[in-house]
């Protein structure tokens, strides 16, 4: 049913553009996708540009603050969380820059919208976080000081608006046309999941049980929130993530979630890639229910990720309950993939579905 349903989608999605030579100047004139090759056509964003050089100095000083540096804040290096985030900003202004380079609409409304993104949401979140860094300081969910309190506010204004601007470029990038059929699913699926991966932050924002029953007493606390559930923050944690090893950590879904910005787009680029080599990956409307399907395994693996950390289990350690409905997750999106390159080669075969051939594609080498 799942794989059906996919392939109806791809299919219908392909059909919005015929191969055939004779009508290539109607397709190029609409606002159909087409499998021609992603090219930019603005210049580089500068503001997102400089944001990603920028946040990729300042994680060469935090990776060196980590090595001259002993402070420990909450069991963790004092620079690793300057480190990481800088290390995920660069990343984020990087894929922006490249969207945003693709646009052939609302060109001036995207490049205001990046704008803001960079001093609205990167740079206060950023250098809050350095502050307490330098500070020596936590500052996720730390209450301690009237100074505390205010930097946490900035930074959790910071990231309700970098959400709000996130969902606004995917909303305008949606709507670009002439994009390749995969990565005119890839885009808006990614900036979705990448959206929920976002809003995983705000449940670490809720007091935890014991915090609330404090608050509910009327007993001052210095911390309210938490990223582990079933432990206290600050125990044992992985090299270079520090995702705990004891309890549930909501780190994991958080971060799994954010790069779905990267990885469906990547996905989409590696298949076009692959269909010089692979004759069923020339199929448009294979490469489009393969990037479907990989969204929805995705956004799976994500709510796994998040009910596992729920129940107060580590992602080193889940138990036997989570192992099935992740192999279950395995099995689905391997069965639906299956299935949609078998009934798009079937499709294909019959002369219903458009393939890319040597004429209007030049990534591939041999007429479909």
């Amino acid at each position: 049913m799942i794989t059906s349903l996919v392939h109806v989608v791809a299919g219908q999605h392909a059909g919005g553009c015929q191969d055939d030579s004779e009508r290539t100047s109607t397709v190029l004139t609409t606002a159909q996708p087409s499998d021609r090759p992603q090219v930019a056509t603005t210049s580089p964003h500068r503001p997102l540009v400089l944001c990603a050089a920028a946040m990729a100095v300042l994680g060469v000083i935090s990776g060196l603050g980590l090595v001259i540096d002993e402070r420990l804040v909450m069991g963790e290096p004092v620079w690793l969380k300057p480190f990481k985030f800088a290390a995920s900003f660069s990343l984020y202004a990087t894929t922006l820059t490249w969207m945003i380079g693709q646009v052939q609409r609302w060109r001036r409304t995207l490049w205001w919208l990046g704008t803001v993104t960079v001093f609205g949401f990167v740079l206060p979140e950023i250098a809050a976080i350095t502050f307490q860094a330098v500070r020596g300081v936590r500052s996720h969910f730390n209450f301690s000081t009237q100074l505390d309190e205010i930097v946490f506010a900035v930074m959790g204004g910071a990231a309700y608006l970098g959400w709000l601007l996130t969902f606004a470029l995917g909303v305008f990038l949606l709507f670009q046309p002439r994009t390749d059929r995969s990565m005119a699913w890839a885009i808006p699926l990614g900036v979705a999941i990448s959206l929920a991966g976002m809003s995983i932050g705000y449940l670490m924002t809720a007091p935890t049980a014991e915090q609330a029953q404090a608050l509910d007493a009327g007993i001052a606390i210095t911390t309210i929130g938490a990223h582990s559930v079933g432990g206290l923050d600050g125990g044992a944690g992985a090299p270079v993530t520090g995702w705990s090893a004891e309890t549930g950590d909501l780190r994991v879904a958080h971060f799994v979630g954010l790069h779905a910005l990267q990885v469906l787009p990547l996905l989409a680029i590696a298949l076009r890639l692959l269909a010089r080599r692979f004759a069923v990956l020339r199929e448009a409307a294979t490469r489009t229910g393969l990037v479907i399907v990989a969204a929805l395994g995705y956004a799976g693996l994500t709510g796994l990720l998040v009910w596992q950390a729920q129940r107060g289990q580590p992602l080193t350690r889940p138990d036997q309950l989570t192992l099935s409905v992740a192999g279950a997750l395995v099995a689905a999106v391997a069965i639906c993939s299956a299935g949609v390159t078998a009934l798009t080669a079937r499709r294909a075969r019959n002369g219903q579905t458009p393939v890319v051939g040597a004429i209007r594609d030049p990534l591939t080498s041999v007429a479909g």
